[in-house]
């Protein structure tokens, strides 16, 4: 009895070796194949450099998206009504003001209207008709600048439409970041729990301490919070996405596709120099740069007068009288120019000096964004080559060597607990980076106009 007593503690320390070898090592899917352990999706892809994860049920394109929000979000629609607004604008302000008809009748003698001829030799019935011209030249140039704030109402539309576009590219790629991750962790959270159960095998064998095994289940606990914030994000961005698209909340969620890696065929010279022949608000700030030109041009001919022709017909008694025919030109001349034409041409010059001011300004700020996000693509494709080549390799490596001493108890538990959750999160810190390269070419795309990944960017 004695010897089977001192043969018992061996014969459990041997197995719970061989049960935390085997759940430690299914993470890279290399138990042996004599314990016949199958190798899960989770162990192939830990082997390996990250792999995108493959999405049974049907996928919603960005492409769909992008047509959707294009279709159906209030801000386009809104802007692009807008636009149609303010086309309507300069034929109203280039016609000449609408003419005024008088009818004039005049009694002598009696109040009562249209009295007759009867009573004065001097009542009479006329009929005439005014009309106002404006100095030559006016007129035209209050057309060309409506036109001008219909050309500023079109790119203001054109920076809404490509905004909105961008936020649907960015929730989508954050989208599709999450539901990545998320399978990342309810897959490691299966492991973490035979990782658990080793530790608590372990312990119970007397190899282990009760130390060990709360901090196994600490970081399940750890692990189950993190993917419920997961589901928490998820459930904004899936709100925000409906919201773009004006889709009613209570709708079937999104499904995204997997998180590709658009390759930037693109010179930071080849973006700026799209930039500046197709970026809206640059556009926008050169066209009321002109709109401003053509406010001074009026401002000096308001210097000049307008004018006003009118023509009268009467009609006195017909039995004695002829008709009278009546032309009157009037001119309305400026002549307090110290007080209202000089003033509103000094305004107008300040106002085309901040245009101008408005537009460098505009050309800068544009030109920063271009070189941030294009410097944020470059360095965060440098990042996924060390990911892929160098940290994720070599958490794995160190996480085996970890293994193999944790199992001829050369490495504490906490050790080998920290090169585990450096693999988990490293993984994590890989796709999250091509979420943000991925948002740094939508943002791009916004800014130069061109099309980085097929869709049409610019209509």
């Amino acid at each position: 009895m004695s010897a089977l007593r001192g043969e018992k503690p061996q014969n459990e320390l041997f197995v719970v070796r061989i049960l935390c070898f085997t759940a430690l090592l299914s993470i890279f899917g290399q138990a042996p194949p004599a314990l016949g352990q199958p190798q899960t999706a989770r162990a192939v892809q830990a082997a390996s450099p990250p792999q995108e994860h493959a999405h049974s049920e049907a996928v919603t394109s960005l492409q769909d998206l992008l047509t959707e929000a294009e279709q159906n979000n209030p801000q386009i629609l809104a802007s692009h009504q807008g636009w149609q607004a303010a086309k309507q604008v300069p034929s109203q302000v280039s016609t000449l003001p609408d003419p005024q008809f008088n009818l004039q009748q005049l009694n002598v003698g009696s109040p009562r209207p249209f009295a007759g001829y009867t009573n004065s030799d001097f009542a009479y019935i006329g009929l005439g008709v005014s009309q106002d011209f404006p100095y030559p030249g006016k007129l035209q140039l209050k057309g060309d600048m409506a036109k001008r704030d219909a050309d500023v109402v079109q790119q203001e539309y054109e920076s809404a439409r490509r905004s909105i576009l961008a936020e649907v590219k960015s929730a989508y790629f954050q989208l599709a970041y999450l539901s990545t991750t998320l399978g990342i962790l309810e897959s490691d959270g299966e492991l973490l729990q035979q990782v658990e159960k080793a530790a608590d095998a372990r312990y119970r064998s007397g190899m282990g301490n009760q130390h060990d095994l709360l901090q196994a289940q600490i970081e399940q606990t750890k692990l189950l919070r993190e993917i419920t914030m997961h589901h928490l994000e998820v459930a904004k961005v899936q709100a925000q996405i409906k919201q773009l698209l004006n889709r009613s909340q209570s709708s079937p969620d999104i499904k995204p596709s997997e998180l590709p890696e658009t390759p930037l065929l693109y010179t930071f010279e080849e973006l700026l120099s799209a930039t500046k022949a197709q970026n809206p608000e640059i556009s926008g700030a050169e066209k009321m740069v002109e709109r401003q030109k053509l406010q001074v041009d009026l401002a000096h001919k308001d210097f000049y007068p307008d004018f006003n022709v009118q023509y009268m017909w009467q009609r006195t008694d017909p039995s004695q009288f002829r008709a009278y025919y009546m032309f009157t030109f009037g001119v309305r001349v400026p002549i307090y120019r110290g007080r209202k034409q000089r003033p509103e041409l000094a305004q107008a010059e300040a106002e085309l000096s901040r245009s101008r001011s408005e537009s460098e300004v505009r050309s800068q700020q544009v030109a920063y964004e271009v070189r941030s996000e294009y410097e944020t693509e470059q360095k965060i494709a440098e990042l996924l080559k060390i990911y892929r080549e160098g940290l994720l390799p070599q958490a794995r490596a160190g996480f085996q060597a970890g293994i193999a001493a944790y199992q001829n108890n050369r490495q504490d538990f906490q050790g080998v607990l920290a090169s585990f959750l450096d693999v988990l999160h490293l993984d994590e810190e890989y796709w999250k980076s091509i979420a943000e390269r991925e948002t740094a070419l939508a943002h791009l795309e916004q800014i130069t106009g061109l099309s980085l990944r097929g869709e049409e960017t610019k209509r």
